[in-house]
């Protein structure tokens, strides 16, 4: 999330909203109090409620780009020790 004055607003205006047009969030402030945001526009029901809190925790970023034709052809990053299967089982048990 991105903070700006209003006078930085006015003056790169076309930059900021490039910026939420990307995904990010701007808060507005003024005198230093927060007065707006500015979010993109998406469909309520295409992005589920859990990921829109993890996106405004920080933690998970919404892509913005298509993936690329051949991305799931790629080949995985290679795991011998089996840890990241290993916390991933772990997570979804516990219900994160």
């Amino acid at each position: 999330m991105r903070t700006t004055t209003v006078s930085q607003l006015k003056m790169s205006l076309s930059a900021y909203l490039r910026q939420v047009k990307a995904g990010e969030e701007v808060v507005v402030t003024e005198h230093g109090r927060p007065i707006a945001r500015l979010l993109p526009l998406t469909t309520p029901a295409a992005i589920p409620e859990h990921l829109r809190e993890l996106e405004a925790q920080g933690l998970v970023k919404r892509g913005t780009k298509p993936l690329p034709a051949n991305f799931w052809d790629l080949p995985r990053p290679a795991d011998p020790s089996g840890s990241i299967r290993a916390a991933l089982i772990r997570e979804r048990e516990e219900g994160r």
